[in-house]
């Protein structure tokens, strides 16, 4: 039957998958309780799901159960009807079986048969007891059993190789498959390990054993992923098979995993491919891998365009891909595998001869001789292949200096020779002509080496071999000397250069790992956007050798979304159609868009997303600094360990914003709350005994004396100016938010100011003893006279709602350092240490016991703005020495002092 695939339409149920389920439906269901080891506890849970069962009132049985002496599980036995097993006698001994003939004719709706991979003893209808089952089943009878991972076949050798154990007792797949549900029973190998220890699953005997054997920490963590996979295999299979009952599409997991592994070669694409189709047979999720090894350094611009082109294939058909440094391309490919779990490996071979393979070796032989139990699968190649021993052998070119430097070195290393000779009789003067080869090598490369030694075999012949001084040899030993001088110079020149590349390269990385280290240090400290924006841009633009652009969302409308340009390496504050709409692109589709890539190519910028697990923070535009060509695999890496980085510590400054914005809008909604509380409050108590005045006046005003009319008139008028002046503070308080404040600065009189505050709060300040002093020849202040003066209103209407009765408020104007300061004392209980802090705060009312104080929170918060606003101070605290509350206001004096009135 064909298998559907994701993306094609089911138009209606398969009948197949109809027919299958009609049969289900005809015989019992089967449950296998599955477990990793023996001891996990699947009798124990099996018993324990049949009692429900029996509870609900469906008809159990057991069939054969195992206790193995554990307690806990004898003890659920009790209750459950057991079918007596039946006696066989095999070689004197009688063995005791499950009697399937008694539990057909007892026809229970549920039987339980425990390990299902049991072997019946010889003489019994079935040889394995899931033929019983299998019977059972077909009768129509309900059955749940017990089964360990290990006994399922197709993981009998996968298991034998993690616990170098085989187990001889196995169950065919299609029983687990064929099961209408299964339970995975699991335990982690420390509980299972404790319950081994305490007695619960062997003797302590075979338990001691089994610890140094089977039940070790690690065997028990692969067994137990094994069952977790085929318990998921099996779901899998389930939901496949609802899918098409049901007429329903859609894409379908599976347990096994692809690699594919990519090179710079022509059939690179052809091998993706191939790993594709073997991935989609599979239903298996693929994986690209590229070994980056010496030679990548040494590859031509048509083989890296090749390679980012594969890599882009492989990305483009669902694979993830990952770039690692290597050395042997089989090993870390092999150790990149297992460390990902991978199951089979896609490889491709190349059209190399065998004089090739024989100086070079060959990747695929490796693979598959030290696979171990990964499959490893060759695509062959269809593109010919230089099969020169010395093919992709590409040494970097050196400058023509480097080669006038290693002769140099070749002209000083034989004078030194010279020197010696004439002065110590040596055999192996050759060997100070070695040294320039090294040298050359370490510092330039193979060719200017193998020039050294060139030179360096020409000058020992000249000027150290007989004949002397001339380009002849006269003796045969000279002629073989003069051949492994040549040979040990050469082998020692490519030693070198190896070696040369290897540290160039670690050097590469060491310095990439440390400016990217550097960057995360120097990103963590900021906590403006643009600043950090900024120094992200240059870091990328410095690391990539790139032209970079940062683009956020700005949603200019409901419904569209904008992207505004936040910085960008050279600065730039536009970008052309095609661009922008490249990086609308990129932000909508999270993908790589633009130049380079399959989405809108002609862009003339590679815009990548940056995104984090929470989502995309912003885009990313790049473009080659001095050409239009598109990134090197090297530079996407770079750039895409850069763009994580940089990602989250947007990510991390949008959130510091968004805390502060709802800290501030929770802030927004207790002023709120606060404020509807008190003005609801505040408002209702003056309004109530405004309407009782006036409502008992126009009711029964005839009966009234004059003094009590007088009384309620005064009553209401005295309310009304109260709640003018609740109104007032709010329409100040609402001015002072919006910073609609108005200062008309003139020179104003300290004494004057006071009066005028005085006479208007003197209603409040009947039940209380004012004191006013002002220091004489006080110099005059430069303020707003209207706001000054309702900042000493506020404070005395302050000082007399929380004073005593018959208590003295003062009032004292003083000079002191160039400042003119106003204090305003009572004889109160004071403020308390936790008020302090919050006294000048918005709706905020001191506490009398386990209350709050009248009033609306607003006066002192006002004053506090009104100072502030004319350029002055305002301090709250208690007076020392004794009870009650100081507010003083600090004004800078005027220079010219005026006369007091």
């Amino acid at each position: 039957m064909a298998i559907p695939t994701p993306d094609r339409t089911i138009d209606r149920p398969s009948p197949e998958a109809l027919l299958a389920a009609a049969n289900r439906e005809l015989r019992g269901k089967l449950k296998i309780f599955l477990g990793a080891a023996p001891g996990v506890g699947k009798t124990y849970e099996m018993l324990s799901a049949a009692r429900q069962r029996r509870a609900e009132g469906v008809d159990v049985v057991v069939g054969v159960v195992e206790t193995h002496g554990r307690a806990e599980t004898a003890a659920l036995l009790e209750g459950l009807e057991t079918v007596p097993r039946r006696h066989i006698d095999y070689k004197g001994r009688s063995l005791e079986e499950m009697d399937i003939d008694a539990v057909l004719a007892r026809r229970p709706a549920l039987v339980l048969v425990d390990e299902l991979a049991h072997t019946n003893a010889p003489g019994s209808r079935h040889p394995k007891r899931y033929l019983d089952v299998l019977e059972l089943l077909a009768a129509g009878i309900d059955v749940y059993t017990t089964l360990n991972v290990q006994h399922v076949e197709s993981l009998n050798d996968i298991v034998a190789r993690i616990t170098r154990i085989r187990v001889r007792e196995t169950v065919p797949d299609s029983i687990v498959d064929g099961a209408d549900s299964v339970e995975v029973i699991d335990l982690t190998p420390e509980d299972l390990i404790k319950r081994l220890g305490e007695g619960k699953v062997y003797v302590r005997e075979a338990a001691e054993r089994a610890l140094k054997h089977y039940f070790s920490p690690g065997n028990l963590t692969a067994l137990r992923e094994l069952a977790l996979r085929r318990t998921a295999e099996r779901v899998d299979e389930q939901m496949r098979s609802y899918m098409r009952e049901h007429a329903i599409a859609g894409p379908w997991a599976a347990g096994q995993r692809v690699l594919v592994c990519i090179d710079p070669s022509p059939d690179a694409e052809n091998v993706v491919r191939a790993a594709k189709r073997t991935a989609d047979s599979l239903r298996a999720p693929m994986l690209a891998l590229y070994v980056e090894t010496d030679r990548h350094a040494t590859l031509s611009e048509a083989e890296r365009g090749r390679l980012a082109e594969t890599i882009r294939l492989a990305e483009r058909l669902g694979a993830e891909a990952a770039t690692i440094p290597g050395r042997r391309i089989a090993e870390d490919v092999l150790a990149f595998a297992r460390e990902r779990n991978v199951t089979r490996i896609v490889v491709g071979k190349s059209n190399r001869s065998a004089w090739f393979e024989l100086l070079h070796g060959s990747v695929v032989d490796d693979l598959v001789r030290t696979s171990g139990g990964i499959a490893i699968e060759v695509v062959a190649a269809t593109h010919a292949t230089a099969d020169s021993a010395w093919a992709g052998w590409r040494p970097e070119r050196a400058p023509t200096w480097a080669y006038a430097e290693a002769a140099l070195s070749v002209v000083v290393a034989g004078v030194i020779g010279v020197g010696i000779d004439r002065l110590v009789n040596l055999s192996n003067i050759s060997l100070v002509f070695v040294v320039p080869v090294l040298l050359s090598a370490a510092r330039h490369g193979i060719w200017p080496s193998v020039w050294a030694a060139a030179l360096g075999a020409v000058a020992y012949n000249f000027f150290f071999l007989p004949p002397l001084y001339e380009f002849t040899i006269t003796d045969p030993a000279n002629v073989v000397a003069l051949f492994f001088f040549l040979l040990v110079a050469v082998s020692t020149s490519a030693l070198a250069t190896r070696s040369r590349s290897r540290s160039l390269a670690a050097r590469r990385e060491a310095q990439v790992t440390a400016e990217l280290y550097s960057f995360s240090r120097k990103i963590v400290g900021l906590a403006d956007l643009d600043d950090l924006l900024w120094t992200i841009v240059a870091q990328i633009a410095r690391m990539v050798r790139v032209e970079v652009v940062v683009l956020m969302p700005e949603h200019d409308r409901p419904g569209r979304t904008a992207l505004d340009i936040k910085a960008a390496f050279p600065p730039e504050d536009m970008l052309e159609d095609a661009d922008l709409a490249a990086a609308l692109w990129c932000w909508d589709h999270d993908q790589p868009t633009g130049r380079g890539s399959d989405s809108l190519p002609g862009a003339r910028r590679l815009f990548v997303p940056l995104r984090t697990a929470r989502g995309k923070v912003a885009v990313l535009g790049v473009i080659n600094r001095d050409n239009d060509a598109p990134l090197t695999p090297e530079q996407r890496r770079l750039l895409d360990a850069l763009g994580d980085q940089a990602a989250v510590a947007i990510e991390r400054v949008l959130l510091a914003r968004d805390i502060d914005a709802a800290r501030l809008g929770a802030e927004r909604e207790r002023l709120r709350s606060a404020m509807l509380t008190s003005v609801s409050h505040d408002l209702r108590t003056p309004l109530a005994s405004i309407l009782g005045a006036v409502s008992s006046l126009r009711s029964y005003g005839e009966r009234y004396d004059p003094a009590t009319r007088d009384e309620l008139l005064a009553t209401a008028q005295d309310e009304a100016e109260r709640l003018n002046r609740f109104v007032g503070n709010l329409l100040d308080m609402t001015r002072l938010d919006a910073g609609a404040v108005s200062v008309k600065r003139e020179p104003v009189d300290v004494a004057d100011l006071i009066a005028t505050a005085l006479r208007r709060a003197e209603p409040l300040l009947r039940a209380h003893r004012v004191v006013a002093t002002v220091a004489p020849d006080l110099a005059p202040v430069e303020l707003d006279f209207v706001l000054g003066e309702q900042v000493l209103f506020n404070l005395l209407d302050n000082a007399a709602k929380y004073t005593p009765e018959g208590t003295t408020i003062a009032i004292e104007a003083r000079a002191e350092n160039g400042h003119v300061l106003l204090s305003v004392r009572d004889e109160g209980p004071g403020l308390a240490a936790a008020d302090l802090p919050h006294v000048f705060e918005k709706f905020y009312r001191a506490r009398e016991g386990d209350r709050r104080r009248a009033g609306t929170g607003l006066g002192l918060a006002i004053a506090k703005g009104f100072v502030e606003a004319q350029g002055g101070r305002i301090v709250a605290r208690n007076r020392p020495g004794r009870s009650g509350a100081e507010f003083v206001i600090s004004f800078p004096a005027m220079t010219r002092a005026a006369p007091t009135p």
